[in-house]
């Protein structure tokens, strides 16, 4: 079985507003939700988690309440913001547009150059 892929540098608040869009989440919430839609190939590490959490925070992209989650502990609930919402779409775009251009890269023969 592969071993989880490191994230690439600068994608990890993408994901996680990609994560919060799908519904509010508490941290780990954030970090289960996105090992379980990528099937386990990202691994999160709390470590960079949670700073990123207070750095959309602080963005104003995320904003989050304390509620009482499934294990009946407090628990700090993440959700999208409108902003964080533009800003979700316009770095899925921007991601997609750099994927393909490194995709014709990777596709590119010899005699092509």
């Amino acid at each position: 079985m592969d071993q989880p892929l490191d994230l690439l540098q600068g994608t990890l608040d993408m994901l996680i507003l990609k994560a919060v869009s799908l519904g509010p989440l508490h941290g780990y919430g954030v970090l289960l939700r996105i090992q379980q839609t990528s099937k386990e190939r990202l691994e999160i590490r709390q470590g960079s988690l949670y700073p990123a959490l207070y750095r959309l925070e602080h963005q104003g992209w995320i904003e989050s309440d304390w509620s009482e989650s499934e294990n009946r502990r407090k628990a700090k609930y993440y959700r999208l913001t409108a902003t964080g919402k533009r800003r979700l779409q316009a770095e899925a775009e921007k991601w997609n547009r750099m994927a393909d251009v490194i995709a014709g890269i990777l596709r590119t023969a010899r005699e092509e150059v």
